[in-house]
């Protein structure tokens, strides 16, 4: 959060036509036009900010750490519109040059109080549709980041690798949450996460040009090397933290935990649909 205050006085920024602010584990899956952040701007009728729909994609079962791109690892997902007990789901924000900013949220920017109705700004969904007035105003008092998530990706998704390979959700884990200290994640974040009920394999339009772009470059020896220094920092961590009894239980709990969210296993549990013993 205090790079998202300190990044507004940047030239980089200052002097940027769009803004985009994402997480490293969160991949803009653009589906008009040429696939591209120009072709999402213009389906949407170039509003001040787009807010994209977030879709988790689960683990399903990816055990081992390898040097792999997650689009092409990771194909399975909730079912878009639902999230665990959710019809309204988080957002990102991608933010024209001239939004009224007051400042950058990093699910969406906020705009300074008491504008008059005619100087708010333009904004939409993922299916260039007017974001929902509540949204828009930020009426709730966490300063609100979501909305309903049905018909909202018409132009674009927005997807999200929260879990990767059980390998890489230790390491997760070991590093904590650069948001809220102490924050674990934990069985149940895990849960909530890993619900591949739905195949979506939309964003492999883009694999043969990310490899291309990858081996680009990777053709810079510097770059190169440090790619390759950090996969072995990876895969380091992954085996000192299997070495500690509490991560060894922490694998095994996830390993057999139950791919139902814990909301729809409570709703089932609650009609008799399924048996407690068959949930865990």
């Amino acid at each position: 959060m205090e790079a998202l205050k300190d990044a507004r006085k940047q030239d980089c920024v200052i002097n940027a036509d769009w803004v985009w602010v994402a997480d490293v584990d969160e991949f803009l899956n653009i589906h008009v036009g040429d696939h591209t952040i120009p072709a999402l701007i213009e389906a949407c009728g170039n509003p001040q900010t787009i807010s994209l729909t977030f879709q988790f994609f689960a683990n399903d079962d990816v055990e081992t750490y390898i040097d792999k791109s997650v689009i092409e690892q990771f194909t399975r997902s909730h079912n878009p519109d639902l999230w665990c007990g959710e019809a309204a789901i988080e957002v990102k924000s991608l933010v024209r040059h001239d939004f009224p900013l007051q400042y950058y949220g990093a699910h969406r920017p906020f705009f300074k109080g008491k504008l008059p109705g005619k100087q708010r700004p333009s904004w939409t969904d993922g299916s260039g549709r007017a974001v929902p007035h509540r949204f828009l105003d930020a009426a709730n008092p966490r300063r609100i980041r979501k909305f309903p998530a049905a018909g909202a990706r018409a132009f674009a998704t927005l997807n999200h690798y929260a879990l990767r390979s059980l390998d890489s959700y230790l390491v997760k884990n070991d590093r904590g949450d650069v948001n809220r200290e102490n924050r674990a994640f934990d069985d149940t974040y895990w849960r909530e996460r890993n619900d591949p009920a739905w195949e979506d394999i939309s964003i492999m339009r883009y694999a043969a040009d990310l490899k291309q772009e990858i081996a680009n470059l990777c053709k810079d020896k510097v770059i190169a090397n440090l790619h390759k220094t950090s996969v072995k920092a990876h895969i380091a961590k992954r085996d000192e933290l299997l070495k500690q009894p509490e991560y060894q239980a922490m694998q095994t709990q996830l390993r057999a935990a139950s791919k139902l969210p814990p909301q729809e296993e409570a709703m089932l549990l609650d009609l008799g649909l399924i048996e407690l013993d068959a949930a865990q």
